[in-house]
């Protein structure tokens, strides 16, 4: 799924946009962030992205949040 689609996933799930969905856009954008290679489901993906949106963005929790995703891909491997 291209990032476009995978955004609007988790802005379908949060409710539109604001500075944490923004960063996680420039993220993707950027290629500092990308989703897994391996769907996750929408309860996987609320909770990595509710811990994203429990603290300030930065570069730290965009961190935090890649390793989510990774961890996901992993986890199906």
């Amino acid at each position: 799924m291209p990032h476009i689609a995978f955004l609007y996933r988790i802005r379908r799930l949060f409710g539109g946009s604001g500075p944490h969905l923004d960063s996680i856009a420039a993220a993707l954008t950027r290629g500092e962030l990308r989703q897994p290679a391996q769907p996750m489901s929408d309860h996987e993906l609320a909770r990595a992205i509710r811990e994203f949106q429990s603290a300030p963005p930065s570069e730290a929790t965009l961190r935090k949040l890649a390793q989510r995703l990774s961890a996901a891909e992993q986890k199906t491997n």
